[in-house]
């Protein structure tokens, strides 16, 4: 009996290897990417000449059925092939929550929209997933991916939310307060995530449009983003990846464009981004999450980008506990409005680092800083939590070169916290048609250089 039992074990383990040395290997081809650090190719995954259209599974458009259930039939099928292609057809399709799954590239053809619900339950049950830099489980985002390898969102389609209820939920009312209050407490004396629940009663935490979180190789290419429930584009945690010709339009609360947090090796170029809010932003977590995962935001390049509005071209922070370093930003245009150019923020609670920073060849409209790092950012947390722990941010080797604007507030605003100074700031080769209140402002910050630096007229 034990004999057969280990012929018929043998003979299973015999053929389990058979087929893994049969299957094809993944194919990949490599973008290599210029940057004043070391940045090694960044790997684009060749997606297997499959696809599935969800209409095939029994999607159906227009407004009224909702399509979670065959878009899922789509994904897993192709999954379980291989990968390839789920296919959105011209026209317009309702949904719920999309969740990837591995060597997925979802395809959207021209003209087709994907419309999802507002309803929260459909968002339901809760995944793991952040908020503004704490580990939690909360609504699903719209688009989903939890530790996943090679997927895709391409073509040159469309995804725009219903947002009657995200706009209600974007007001902050007391119970949603609490709700901050709560996570932000469990954070901060570490509750296993697990524990975090947040998708219940009047807490209101918006869900993301897209949150991939712990993948490998990530693409989106191509299409257009139209309003957002909160942040639009977050990668968390990811690993490789190419962002680029996307068209994001969203102008409702804390609408940043694209946020990569503790992700590393990525490029994002020829986008355009209309925000509401911060436009690029590098973030690493907030305080004892951020320290607990020691994932640093690494090996960053945008280039290429057109920011149209928004609060910030390039932001780093707040949530940067877990450090960010090698950003490089390049032949990116702010033509009409930001508040800020480049803004590095933090406050006495987040810790971590900001260090090799590059902003170089960019050329806008007007602001209210061309530069500034403000070490004392503590928004609405000021007062509505405690201070669990003070860990002061290092910050050197900030770097401006090439940069030309309209008019500004002010040049460059450097506030450092005085028991740990900034370091090594370069600002050079900066043309600014008008400086309206003052060229600079320098508070505890060491070797700050100062070249070739020119404005036309003042008005103080």
């Amino acid at each position: 009996m034990k004999n057969t039992l280990f012929k018929s074990l043998f003979s299973m383990a015999v053929i389990a290897l058979a087929v893994s040395c049969t299957a094809p290997a993944p194919k990949y081809k490599t973008v290599s990417v210029d940057a004043p650090f070391p940045m090694e190719p960044i790997k684009e995954f060749i997606f297997p000449s499959r696809d599935y259209s969800i209409a095939d599974y029994g999607a159906v458009k227009g407004s009224e059925t909702i399509n979670t259930e065959a878009i899922a039939k789509a994904i897993n099928a192709c999954h379980e092939a291989g990968g390839g292609r789920v296919v959105i057809p011209a026209g317009e399709w309702l949904t719920g929550p999309i969740h990837f799954k591995s060597n997925v590239n979802l395809y959207l053809e021209e003209n087709a929209v994907l419309r999802f619900t507002d309803n929260p339950s459909d968002y339901l049950p809760a995944v793991m997933t952040s908020w503004e830099g704490m580990e939690c489980y909360n609504y699903s985002p719209l688009l989903y991916a939890f530790d996943c390898e090679n997927i895709a969102i391409t073509g040159k389609g469309t995804l725009a939310p219903v947002m009657d209820t995200w706009k209600i939920w974007f007001k902050r009312p007391q119970p949603h307060m609490d709700a901050l209050k709560e996570l932000y407490t469990m954070a901060s004396t570490d509750v296993p995530v697990e524990q975090r629940q947040m998708a219940k009663g009047e807490n209101h935490l918006r869900p993301h449009l897209i949150h991939f979180n712990r993948c490998k190789n990530v693409l989106l290419d191509g299409f257009k983003i139209r309003q957002s429930p909160f942040w639009t584009v977050h990668l968390y945690m990811c690993d490789g990846g190419i962002v680029r010709h996307l068209d994001v339009q969203a102008h409702g609360h804390n609408n940043d464009g694209i946020d990569l947090e503790m992700s590393r090796n990525f490029l994002v170029e020829n986008c355009v981004f209309d925000q509401g809010d911060d436009a690029v932003v590098i973030k690493s977590g907030r305080n004892q999450d951020a320290w607990r995962l020691n994932s640093p935001c690494e090996n960053i390049v945008v280039r290429n980008c057109d920011i149209l509005k928004g609060h910030t071209l390039l932001g780093i922070g707040s949530e940067m506990s877990g450090g960010v370093r090698n950003v490089y930003m390049h032949h990116c245009t702010a033509p009409d409005s930001v508040f800020r150019l480049f803004f590095a923020k933090t406050n006495h609670r987040r810790g971590g680092f900001i260090e090799n920073i590059w902003m170089k060849n960019v050329k806008a409209g007007k602001m209210q800083r061309v530069l500034e790092v403000d070490t004392d950012v503590l928004y609405q947390w000021r007062n509505l939590v405690p201070t669990y722990k003070d860990s002061i941010t290092v910050i050197s080797g900030l770097y401006m070169d090439s940069v030309t604007c309209d008019r500004t507030e002010a040049i460059y605003d450097l506030k450092g916290d005085e028991r740990l100074p900034i370091k090594n700031v370069e600002i050079k080769n900066v043309n600014v048609g008008e400086v309206t209140k003052f060229v600079k402002n320098v508070v505890n910050a060491e070797n700050v250089v100062e070249e070739n630096m020119t404005y036309k007229s003042t008005a103080f």
